[in-house]
């Protein structure tokens, strides 16, 4: 038993204290602590040692014990430390280095135009409808005063869908659907996407459209004029000149369309004596939005008596508002997700 215990001692002293992993840690517990281990079969040999030298053997056994089970803890202890520090090293951040920050997004230059038209409509008593995008001829066409043969279809470039549906050309049917369904005094907005087939710089064919109508008893011409005047002042954030001039709509009688002075030049159709504005081509005015009275045509196809009721309309086109507003020269810039362009309207 002695010699067994000196060949012991000296195999556990040549193994502490090399350990370069935690596995080989693992396996000199199991070799020499584990249920079948070297020094766990000694300690259980106890029994054959002669009655007088059992207890110096086992002392020192149980010194043994202690002495190996401290070497593995303090190996272990020492495996993590290095291990920390090697994972410290390669890892190790430079903190004087400037940050990677996560870039913010932004809302998109047309919803922040379409929010910003509807936030001064609402303000002044107006409320919100919407309709579908793909309409029938009736409510797109027939019931706004545009039967099948009249010219004024060639203008709108429509996509049709099948069993006479399409892609609404404007947001008009609102005013149809609504006006079915209701009765006046009613002043509604109807926001939302539009389709035609056209397609340039100043053009798309999925674009965004405000339509409004007010009905009730003695709306006049004065009443369009100054809701209109008042909405371009308040969205152009200056008491820019408005002015009204004729034109034709066929659901509206008379029609206007509305014009506010060159937001580059101020009206005065030149930003310099040796050249013309670039923007309004020297006219010192701006087309901005269509509308006129509402047709009794359209009144009669709603069921409104002409006699009692009046009203008007109106349609914007958002993209034309914030390519005035932002002066911005090219429409496609809207749809194409250029992040140098849509990063300006944070």
């Amino acid at each position: 038993m002695k010699d067994s215990l000196e060949s012991l001692r000296g195999e556990i002293a040549a193994r502490v204290g090399r350990f370069s992993n935690e596995q080989e840690i693992d396996q000199l517990r199991v070799e020499y602590l584990g249920r079948k281990g070297k020094l766990t079969l000694m300690l259980r040999s106890l029994k054959e040692v002669p009655v007088k030298e059992r207890p110096k053997i086992g002392n020192q056994l149980n010194r043994l014990r202690s002495y190996l089970e401290e070497q593995i803890e303090t190996g272990l202890k020492e495996l993590r430390v290095r291990e920390k520090e090697r994972l410290l090293r390669e890892e190790r951040i430079d903190i004087s280095l400037p940050g990677s920050r996560l870039e913010r997004g932004s809302i998109h230059p047309i919803t922040l135009m379409m929010d910003e038209i509807i936030d001064v409509f609402l303000g002044m008593g107006f409320e919100i409808a919407r309709g579908p995008d793909i309409e029938d001829d009736y409510h797109n066409f027939e019931a706004l005063n545009i039967p099948k043969d009249h010219p004024a279809r060639d203008m709108q470039d429509t996509f049709f869908v099948t069993d006479g549906r399409l892609l609404r050309t404007h947001t008009s049917p609102v005013q149809i659907r609504v006006m079915e369904t209701r009765q006046p005094p009613l002043q509604i907005i109807a926001p939302g996407a539009v389709y035609r087939h056209d397609d340039d710089s100043t053009h798309s064919p999925i674009f965004h459209q405000v339509e409004g109508f007010m009905v009730d008893h003695h709306i006049t011409f004065r009443d369009l004029k100054g809701v209109l005047t008042h909405f371009l002042h308040q969205i152009f954030q200056k008491e820019i000149k408005v002015r009204f001039r004729p034109s034709f709509f066929p659901f509206t009688e008379p029609s206007a369309e509305v014009d506010i002075e060159c937001l580059l030049c101020s009206g005065k159709g030149s930003p310099s004596a040796q050249q013309s504005c670039r923007v309004c081509k020297g006219s010192g005015w701006l087309e901005i939005l269509g509308s006129g009275m509402i047709d009794p045509s359209v009144f009669q196809f709603v069921g409104y008596s002409p006699e009692k009721f009046s009203g008007f309309a109106f349609g914007m086109g958002v993209e034309r508002i914030a390519m005035l507003k932002f002066r911005i020269e090219d429409i496609r810039l809207f749809f194409q997700n250029d992040i140098r362009f849509l990063r300006q309207f944070r």
